[in-house]
Protein backbone atom coordinates (compact mmCIF):
# COMPACT_ATOMS: atom_id res chain seq x y z
CA UNK A 1 0.00 0.00 0.00
CA UNK A 2 1.10 3.53 -0.69
CA UNK A 3 2.99 5.36 2.03
CA UNK A 4 0.83 6.94 4.74
CA UNK A 5 3.59 8.74 6.62
CA UNK A 6 5.96 11.38 5.32
CA UNK A 7 9.52 10.19 4.72
CA UNK A 8 12.02 11.87 7.00
CA UNK A 9 13.48 15.17 5.95
CA UNK A 10 16.83 14.52 4.25
CA UNK A 11 20.03 16.46 3.70
CA UNK A 12 22.50 16.44 0.83
CA UNK A 13 25.56 14.29 1.42
CA UNK A 14 27.54 14.96 -1.78
CA UNK A 15 28.62 18.23 -3.37
CA UNK A 16 28.28 19.11 -7.01
CA UNK A 17 25.61 19.69 -9.62
CA UNK A 18 22.37 17.78 -9.83
CA UNK A 19 23.72 15.73 -12.73
CA UNK A 20 26.97 14.96 -10.89
CA UNK A 21 25.17 13.80 -7.76
CA UNK A 22 22.78 11.65 -9.79
CA UNK A 23 25.81 10.07 -11.47
CA UNK A 24 27.32 9.28 -8.06
CA UNK A 25 24.10 7.55 -7.01
CA UNK A 26 24.10 5.69 -10.33
CA UNK A 27 27.63 4.38 -9.87
CA UNK A 28 27.61 3.73 -6.13
CA UNK A 29 24.03 2.55 -5.54
CA UNK A 30 21.93 1.87 -8.65
CA UNK A 31 24.58 -0.06 -10.58
CA UNK A 32 25.48 -2.55 -7.84
CA UNK A 33 21.78 -3.31 -7.23
CA UNK A 34 20.69 -3.43 -10.88
CA UNK A 35 21.02 -7.18 -11.43
CA UNK A 36 19.01 -7.98 -8.31
CA UNK A 37 16.33 -5.40 -9.19
CA UNK A 38 16.01 -6.99 -12.62
CA UNK A 39 16.13 -10.62 -11.49
CA UNK A 40 13.55 -10.19 -8.75
CA UNK A 41 11.42 -7.58 -10.53
CA UNK A 42 11.56 -5.46 -7.41
CA UNK A 43 11.40 -1.74 -6.80
CA UNK A 44 14.88 -0.10 -6.67
CA UNK A 45 14.42 1.06 -3.08
CA UNK A 46 18.09 1.79 -2.44
CA UNK A 47 18.38 4.07 -5.46
CA UNK A 48 15.32 6.12 -4.55
CA UNK A 49 16.45 6.39 -0.93
CA UNK A 50 19.89 7.57 -2.06
CA UNK A 51 18.33 10.19 -4.32
CA UNK A 52 16.07 11.22 -1.44
CA UNK A 53 19.09 11.62 0.82
CA UNK A 54 20.65 13.89 -1.80
CA UNK A 55 17.51 16.01 -2.09
CA UNK A 56 17.28 15.05 -5.76
CA UNK A 57 13.60 14.08 -5.87
CA UNK A 58 12.89 17.82 -5.76
CA UNK A 59 15.56 18.72 -8.31
CA UNK A 60 13.04 20.41 -10.64
CA UNK A 61 11.25 22.32 -7.87
CA UNK A 62 12.28 26.01 -7.79
CA UNK A 63 14.62 27.04 -5.00
CA UNK A 64 11.95 29.41 -3.71
CA UNK A 65 9.88 26.33 -2.86
CA UNK A 66 12.81 24.52 -1.28
CA UNK A 67 13.84 22.51 -4.33
CA UNK A 68 17.00 22.21 -6.37
CA UNK A 69 16.03 24.68 -9.09
CA UNK A 70 17.61 22.43 -11.72
CA UNK A 71 16.99 22.68 -15.44
CA UNK A 72 15.50 19.88 -17.46
CA UNK A 73 18.86 19.47 -19.19
CA UNK A 74 20.58 18.83 -15.85
CA UNK A 75 18.03 16.18 -14.90
CA UNK A 76 18.37 14.67 -18.37
CA UNK A 77 22.14 14.35 -17.92
CA UNK A 78 21.61 12.64 -14.57
CA UNK A 79 19.10 10.23 -16.11
CA UNK A 80 21.60 9.24 -18.80
CA UNK A 81 24.00 8.31 -15.99
CA UNK A 82 21.30 6.34 -14.17
CA UNK A 83 20.19 4.67 -17.40
CA UNK A 84 23.73 3.40 -17.95
CA UNK A 85 23.70 1.58 -14.63
CA UNK A 86 20.05 0.60 -14.02
CA UNK A 87 17.37 1.44 -16.56
CA UNK A 88 14.55 0.54 -14.14
CA UNK A 89 15.85 3.03 -11.58
CA UNK A 90 16.25 5.68 -14.26
CA UNK A 91 12.73 5.14 -15.59
CA UNK A 92 11.19 5.43 -12.11
CA UNK A 93 13.07 8.69 -11.55
CA UNK A 94 12.11 9.99 -15.00
CA UNK A 95 8.41 9.28 -14.44
CA UNK A 96 8.57 10.98 -11.05
CA UNK A 97 10.16 14.12 -12.51
CA UNK A 98 7.51 14.30 -15.25
CA UNK A 99 4.86 14.60 -12.55
CA UNK A 100 6.91 17.12 -10.59
CA UNK A 101 7.24 19.23 -13.75
CA UNK A 102 3.46 19.24 -14.17
CA UNK A 103 2.97 20.45 -10.59
CA UNK A 104 5.69 23.09 -10.87
CA UNK A 105 4.38 24.49 -14.15
CA UNK A 106 0.63 24.12 -13.65
CA UNK A 107 -0.18 23.68 -9.95
CA UNK A 108 -1.41 27.18 -9.17
CA UNK A 109 -3.68 26.74 -6.13
CA UNK A 110 -2.30 27.57 -2.66
CA UNK A 111 -2.75 23.90 -1.72
CA UNK A 112 -0.60 22.73 -4.62
CA UNK A 113 2.06 25.39 -4.02
CA UNK A 114 2.23 24.32 -0.40
CA UNK A 115 2.49 20.71 -1.51
CA UNK A 116 5.57 21.52 -3.59
CA UNK A 117 7.27 22.88 -0.49
CA UNK A 118 6.23 19.77 1.42
CA UNK A 119 7.53 17.58 -1.41
CA UNK A 120 10.87 19.38 -1.25
CA UNK A 121 11.10 19.02 2.50
CA UNK A 122 10.23 15.32 2.63
CA UNK A 123 11.41 14.31 -0.86
CA UNK A 124 8.14 12.69 -1.86
CA UNK A 125 8.04 10.26 -4.80
CA UNK A 126 5.19 10.87 -7.27
CA UNK A 127 3.49 8.34 -9.53
CA UNK A 128 1.02 8.79 -12.37
CA UNK A 129 -2.28 7.20 -13.41
CA UNK A 130 -3.11 8.32 -16.95
CA UNK A 131 -4.13 5.07 -18.65
CA UNK A 132 -7.50 3.47 -17.97
CA UNK A 133 -9.23 0.20 -18.69
CA UNK A 134 -11.61 0.67 -21.63
CA UNK A 135 -9.83 3.52 -23.45
CA UNK A 136 -7.55 1.34 -25.58
CA UNK A 137 -4.43 3.04 -24.24
CA UNK A 138 -5.56 6.54 -25.25
CA UNK A 139 -4.33 8.80 -22.44
CA UNK A 140 -6.23 11.76 -23.91
CA UNK A 141 -9.59 10.29 -22.92
CA UNK A 142 -11.03 9.17 -19.59
CA UNK A 143 -14.00 7.11 -18.52
CA UNK A 144 -13.79 7.91 -14.81
CA UNK A 145 -14.96 11.34 -13.66
CA UNK A 146 -14.44 13.60 -10.69
CA UNK A 147 -17.33 14.00 -8.28
CA UNK A 148 -16.87 17.39 -6.60
CA UNK A 149 -19.18 18.56 -3.82
CA UNK A 150 -18.77 20.83 -0.80
CA UNK A 151 -15.17 21.59 -1.63
CA UNK A 152 -14.16 17.91 -1.81
CA UNK A 153 -13.48 15.58 -4.73
CA UNK A 154 -14.01 11.88 -5.14
CA UNK A 155 -12.70 9.67 -7.96
CA UNK A 156 -12.43 5.98 -8.78
CA UNK A 157 -10.27 4.78 -11.66
CA UNK A 158 -9.50 1.33 -13.05
CA UNK A 159 -5.87 1.76 -14.09
CA UNK A 160 -4.15 -1.07 -15.98
CA UNK A 161 -0.80 0.44 -14.99
CA UNK A 162 0.39 2.63 -12.14
CA UNK A 163 4.15 2.22 -12.00
CA UNK A 164 5.67 1.82 -8.49
CA UNK A 165 2.37 2.81 -6.87
CA UNK A 166 3.08 0.84 -3.71
CA UNK A 167 6.25 2.86 -3.15
CA UNK A 168 4.96 6.30 -4.13
CA UNK A 169 3.83 9.04 -1.77
CA UNK A 170 1.14 10.41 -4.09
CA UNK A 171 -0.40 9.79 -7.51
CA UNK A 172 -1.39 12.34 -10.15
CA UNK A 173 -4.58 11.03 -11.75
CA UNK A 174 -6.40 12.02 -14.95
CA UNK A 175 -10.20 11.99 -15.04
CA UNK A 176 -13.12 13.67 -16.77
CA UNK A 177 -13.82 17.07 -15.26
CA UNK A 178 -17.40 16.07 -14.33
CA UNK A 179 -19.69 13.13 -14.88
CA UNK A 180 -21.36 15.11 -17.70
CA UNK A 181 -18.09 16.01 -19.44
CA UNK A 182 -17.00 14.34 -22.68
CA UNK A 183 -14.17 11.82 -22.44
CA UNK A 184 -11.66 14.36 -23.79
CA UNK A 185 -12.47 17.03 -21.16
CA UNK A 186 -9.92 15.90 -18.60
CA UNK A 187 -8.23 17.29 -15.52
CA UNK A 188 -5.38 16.14 -13.29
CA UNK A 189 -5.86 15.71 -9.56
CA UNK A 190 -3.25 15.11 -6.87
CA UNK A 191 -4.29 12.07 -4.83
CA UNK A 192 -2.48 11.36 -1.58
CA UNK A 193 -2.90 9.59 1.75
CA UNK A 194 -4.92 9.39 3.86
CA UNK A 195 -7.56 9.86 1.17
CA UNK A 196 -5.99 7.39 -1.25
CA UNK A 197 -6.78 3.69 -1.57
CA UNK A 198 -5.12 1.32 -4.03
CA UNK A 199 -6.45 -2.16 -4.77
CA UNK A 200 -3.97 -4.18 -6.80
CA UNK A 201 -5.54 -6.13 -9.66
CA UNK A 202 -2.56 -7.64 -11.43
CA UNK A 203 1.10 -8.58 -11.32
CA UNK A 204 4.18 -7.24 -13.10
CA UNK A 205 6.37 -9.94 -14.61
CA UNK A 206 7.72 -8.21 -17.67
CA UNK A 207 10.54 -8.74 -20.14
CA UNK A 208 12.31 -5.49 -19.24
CA UNK A 209 12.05 -2.43 -16.98
CA UNK A 210 11.15 -4.98 -14.35
CA UNK A 211 11.94 -2.70 -11.43
CA UNK A 212 9.27 -0.17 -12.39
CA UNK A 213 6.67 -2.51 -10.84
CA UNK A 214 3.99 -1.36 -13.28
CA UNK A 215 1.01 -3.31 -11.97
CA UNK A 216 -2.68 -2.56 -12.36
CA UNK A 217 -4.84 -1.01 -9.65
CA UNK A 218 -8.30 0.19 -8.84
CA UNK A 219 -7.62 3.64 -7.45
CA UNK A 220 -10.09 5.33 -5.13
CA UNK A 221 -9.36 8.78 -3.75
CA UNK A 222 -10.94 11.70 -1.95
CA UNK A 223 -9.50 15.06 -1.04
CA UNK A 224 -9.67 18.83 -1.14
CA UNK A 225 -11.00 20.16 -4.45
CA UNK A 226 -8.03 22.54 -4.60
CA UNK A 227 -5.87 19.49 -5.35
CA UNK A 228 -7.34 19.57 -8.88
CA UNK A 229 -5.07 21.39 -11.32
CA UNK A 230 -7.08 24.25 -12.82
CA UNK A 231 -5.80 24.00 -16.40
CA UNK A 232 -7.27 21.38 -18.75
CA UNK A 233 -5.23 18.21 -19.07
CA UNK A 234 -5.05 18.77 -22.82
CA UNK A 235 -3.07 21.99 -22.25
CA UNK A 236 -0.87 20.43 -19.54
CA UNK A 237 -0.15 17.45 -21.77
CA UNK A 238 0.72 19.55 -24.81
CA UNK A 239 2.89 22.10 -23.01
CA UNK A 240 4.51 19.94 -20.32
CA UNK A 241 3.67 16.28 -19.85
CA UNK A 242 4.21 15.10 -23.42
CA UNK A 243 7.44 16.99 -24.22
CA UNK A 244 8.97 16.44 -20.78
CA UNK A 245 8.10 12.74 -20.91
CA UNK A 246 9.66 12.28 -24.32
CA UNK A 247 12.77 14.22 -23.33
CA UNK A 248 13.33 12.35 -20.07
CA UNK A 249 12.40 8.92 -21.43
CA UNK A 250 14.81 9.48 -24.32
CA UNK A 251 17.52 10.35 -21.79
CA UNK A 252 17.00 6.99 -20.08
CA UNK A 253 17.19 5.17 -23.41
CA UNK A 254 20.31 7.12 -24.33
CA UNK A 255 21.85 5.87 -21.08
CA UNK A 256 21.13 2.25 -22.08
CA UNK A 257 22.65 2.80 -25.52
CA UNK A 258 25.67 4.61 -24.09
CA UNK A 259 26.52 1.76 -21.74
CA UNK A 260 26.15 -0.74 -24.58
CA UNK A 261 28.60 1.24 -26.71
CA UNK A 262 31.04 1.48 -23.81
CA UNK A 263 30.90 -2.28 -23.29
CA UNK A 264 31.45 -2.86 -27.01
CA UNK A 265 34.40 -0.47 -27.02
CA UNK A 266 36.02 -2.28 -24.09
CA UNK A 267 35.46 -5.61 -25.84
CA UNK A 268 37.19 -4.43 -29.03
CA UNK A 269 40.05 -2.91 -27.03
CA UNK A 270 40.52 -6.20 -25.18
CA UNK A 271 40.64 -8.02 -28.50
CA UNK A 272 43.25 -5.57 -29.77
CA UNK A 273 45.44 -6.13 -26.70
CA UNK A 274 45.14 -9.87 -27.12
CA UNK A 275 46.46 -9.66 -30.70
CA UNK A 276 48.92 -6.75 -30.86
CA UNK A 277 49.52 -5.27 -34.29
CA UNK A 278 46.15 -6.34 -35.71
CA UNK A 279 42.86 -4.50 -35.95
CA UNK A 280 39.95 -6.56 -34.55
CA UNK A 281 37.31 -7.52 -37.10
CA UNK A 282 34.62 -5.63 -35.18
CA UNK A 283 36.53 -2.32 -35.15
CA UNK A 284 34.78 -0.88 -38.19
CA UNK A 285 31.35 -1.89 -36.89
CA UNK A 286 32.21 -0.19 -33.58
CA UNK A 287 33.18 2.99 -35.43
CA UNK A 288 29.91 2.92 -37.37
CA UNK A 289 27.91 2.36 -34.18
CA UNK A 290 29.72 5.26 -32.51
CA UNK A 291 28.50 7.53 -35.32
CA UNK A 292 24.89 6.49 -34.73
CA UNK A 293 25.32 6.89 -30.99
CA UNK A 294 26.62 10.44 -31.48
CA UNK A 295 23.56 11.21 -33.57
CA UNK A 296 21.43 9.95 -30.66
CA UNK A 297 23.31 12.22 -28.23
CA UNK A 298 22.95 15.24 -30.50
CA UNK A 299 19.25 14.56 -31.05
CA UNK A 300 18.50 14.53 -27.32
CA UNK A 301 20.59 17.65 -26.67
CA UNK A 302 19.03 19.59 -29.54
CA UNK A 303 15.53 18.60 -28.42
CA UNK A 304 16.27 19.81 -24.88
CA UNK A 305 17.50 23.11 -26.35
CA UNK A 306 14.37 23.40 -28.50
CA UNK A 307 12.17 22.90 -25.45
CA UNK A 308 14.14 25.48 -23.45
CA UNK A 309 13.81 28.02 -26.26
CA UNK A 310 10.07 27.47 -26.56
CA UNK A 311 9.40 27.34 -22.83
CA UNK A 312 8.52 31.03 -22.47
CA UNK A 313 6.12 30.95 -25.43
CA UNK A 314 2.96 28.95 -24.72
CA UNK A 315 1.83 29.35 -28.33
CA UNK A 316 5.02 27.78 -29.59
CA UNK A 317 4.79 24.95 -27.07
CA UNK A 318 1.25 24.30 -28.29
CA UNK A 319 2.12 24.49 -31.98
CA UNK A 320 1.70 21.55 -34.32
CA UNK A 321 5.32 21.71 -35.43
CA UNK A 322 6.62 21.50 -31.87
CA UNK A 323 4.35 18.57 -31.06
CA UNK A 324 5.41 16.71 -34.20
CA UNK A 325 9.05 17.28 -33.28
CA UNK A 326 8.68 15.94 -29.74
CA UNK A 327 6.78 12.91 -31.01
CA UNK A 328 9.55 12.33 -33.55
CA UNK A 329 12.10 12.40 -30.74
CA UNK A 330 10.29 9.64 -28.88
CA UNK A 331 9.94 7.41 -31.93
CA UNK A 332 13.52 7.97 -33.03
CA UNK A 333 15.04 7.46 -29.57
CA UNK A 334 13.04 4.30 -28.88
CA UNK A 335 14.16 2.88 -32.23
CA UNK A 336 17.81 3.90 -31.91
CA UNK A 337 18.28 2.33 -28.50
CA UNK A 338 17.41 -1.12 -29.86
CA UNK A 339 19.42 -0.59 -33.05
CA UNK A 340 22.52 0.41 -31.10
CA UNK A 341 22.26 -2.42 -28.58
CA UNK A 342 21.80 -4.92 -31.39
CA UNK A 343 24.90 -3.62 -33.16
CA UNK A 344 26.87 -3.83 -29.93
CA UNK A 345 25.78 -7.43 -29.53
CA UNK A 346 27.16 -8.20 -32.99
CA UNK A 347 30.42 -6.51 -31.97
CA UNK A 348 30.77 -8.52 -28.76
CA UNK A 349 29.41 -11.75 -30.20
CA UNK A 350 28.54 -14.60 -27.85
CA UNK A 351 30.03 -12.69 -24.93
CA UNK A 352 27.08 -10.29 -25.15
CA UNK A 353 24.58 -13.17 -25.39
CA UNK A 354 25.77 -14.91 -22.24
CA UNK A 355 24.17 -13.85 -18.98
CA UNK A 356 27.35 -14.62 -17.01
CA UNK A 357 29.67 -12.49 -19.14
CA UNK A 358 31.11 -9.06 -18.24
CA UNK A 359 30.00 -8.02 -21.74
CA UNK A 360 26.43 -9.27 -21.35
CA UNK A 361 23.86 -7.06 -23.10
CA UNK A 362 20.74 -9.08 -22.31
CA UNK A 363 19.26 -6.58 -19.88
CA UNK A 364 20.09 -3.69 -22.22
CA UNK A 365 18.17 -5.37 -25.03
CA UNK A 366 15.19 -6.33 -22.87
CA UNK A 367 14.88 -2.86 -21.37
CA UNK A 368 15.40 -1.18 -24.73
CA UNK A 369 12.63 -3.21 -26.36
CA UNK A 370 10.13 -1.66 -23.97
CA UNK A 371 10.84 1.86 -25.25
CA UNK A 372 8.66 1.56 -28.36
CA UNK A 373 5.75 0.25 -26.27
CA UNK A 374 5.61 3.09 -23.72
CA UNK A 375 2.82 4.91 -25.58
CA UNK A 376 3.04 2.70 -28.63
CA UNK A 377 5.02 4.15 -31.53
CA UNK A 378 2.21 3.27 -33.93
CA UNK A 379 -0.17 5.48 -31.93
CA UNK A 380 2.34 8.32 -31.92
CA UNK A 381 2.92 8.06 -35.66
CA UNK A 382 -0.84 8.08 -36.25
CA UNK A 383 -1.09 11.28 -34.20
CA UNK A 384 1.74 12.84 -36.20
CA UNK A 385 0.08 11.83 -39.45
CA UNK A 386 -3.13 13.53 -38.37
CA UNK A 387 -1.32 16.70 -37.32
CA UNK A 388 0.71 16.86 -40.51
CA UNK A 389 -2.50 16.90 -42.56
CA UNK A 390 -3.23 20.40 -41.25
CA UNK A 391 0.32 21.61 -40.54
CA UNK A 392 1.31 24.66 -42.59
CA UNK A 393 4.97 24.67 -41.64
CA UNK A 394 6.92 27.06 -39.45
Amino acid sequence: MIATEAPPTTTMTHAGSVATRMAVVADEVAGPAAADVDARGRFPTETVEALRAEGLLAALVPTASGGGGATLAEVSEGLVALGKRCASSAMVVAMHHIQVACLVRHGSSPLLRDYLRELSEHQYLLASATTEVGTGGDVRSSICALDVADGRFRVEKQAPVISYADDADAVLVTARRTADSPESDQVIVLCRPPGLELEQVGEWNALGFRGTCSTGFVLRATGDADAVLSEPYSDISTRTMLPVAHLLWSSVWLGIATDAVELARRFVQAEARRKPGTMPAASVRLAQTAVVHQQFVDMVHSSLARFAEADADSDRLSSIGFGVGMNALKVSASTLVVDIVRECMLICGLASYRLDSPFSLGRHLRDGMGAALMVNNDRIMANNAQMLLVHRGE
